[in-house]
């Protein structure tokens, strides 16, 4: 009971954070200008561009080309992918302050530019349920808070549901395995809150989560979204790896 307290404080304290550093000019983190937002504009045009990605995985494409050679051979679990920048300079390490530093007020920042990708708009709007990607009660111990819920809740969607997706056990790093490891690593990491499950038949749900890498985490959520009867399972992430 304390601790669910004490997260409900902080999410609480990092939505009136993010509000602020909206409304409140400040240094831009990349570039120092003043005053500006927490990333100015000049910088978000210059490291945030829209770029053409596969339609299913995120990841980079040729313009013209709509979905990948591996999402065309192996179909993924998802109907969709949005991604907002690549995970690269400068936002891997304003990443890394807003998730292993404590800082969880970047959200509001973070989640204004998932909130610009190409598709993301399109992708929110069509949402019954928007869904964060889960921690694991340990990390969830570790850090105080859920990135990935920060992000879903500072994007605004009126149906974000922190717990109908629940991480059911911890996992190995994923960082330092390959694809083939990491779902191997995933396998029965997800589920449907059992109390929960029935309201996702025929819902189209959208996934929120901080950085996608291989798809392994994103797969291994939706694949149980969409055996509850969920109508479509597409994603929405704010970094993907080149």
């Amino acid at each position: 009971m304390l601790f669910t307290h004490l997260a409900t404080h902080l999410a609480g304290i990092s939505r009136g954070l993010a509000r602020m550093g909206a409304a409140v000019p400040s240094r831009c983190a990349v570039c120092h200008a003043w005053p500006a937002r927490p990333v100015c504009d000049a910088c978000r045009m210059q490291f945030a561009p829209p770029l053409p990605r596969c339609a299913t995985c995120a990841r980079l494409l040729h313009h013209g080309v709509a979905q990948c050679g591996d999402c065309l051979r192996h179909p993924p679990p998802l109907d969709a992918c949005v991604a907002a920048v690549s995970y690269a300079f400068p936002w891997a390490d304003l990443l890394a302050q807003f998730k292993f530093h404590a800082e969880p007020g970047w959200a509001g920042a973070l989640a204004q530019l998932m909130a610009r990708a190409p598709g993301a708009q399109a992708a929110l709007a069509q949402a019954d349920l928007v869904l964060p990607v889960p921690l694991s009660p340990e990390r969830l111990r570790q850090r105080g808070y859920n990135q990935a819920l920060l992000l879903a809740r500072a994007l605004g969607h009126p149906q974000v549901h922190a717990r109908m997706l629940l991480r059911v056990r911890d996992t190995e790093a994923q960082s330092h395995l390959a694809r083939a490891e990491r779902l191997r690593n995933l396998r029965g990491a997800f589920v449907p809150d059992p109390l929960r499950a029935a309201q996702l038949a025929g819902k189209r749900v959208l996934l929120v989560d901080d950085v996608m890498t291989t798809g392994a985490t994103l797969h291994a959520a939706a694949a149980p979204l969409r055996d509850a009867g969920a109508l479509q399972v597409c994603a929405l992430v704010l970094a993907r790896t080149p």
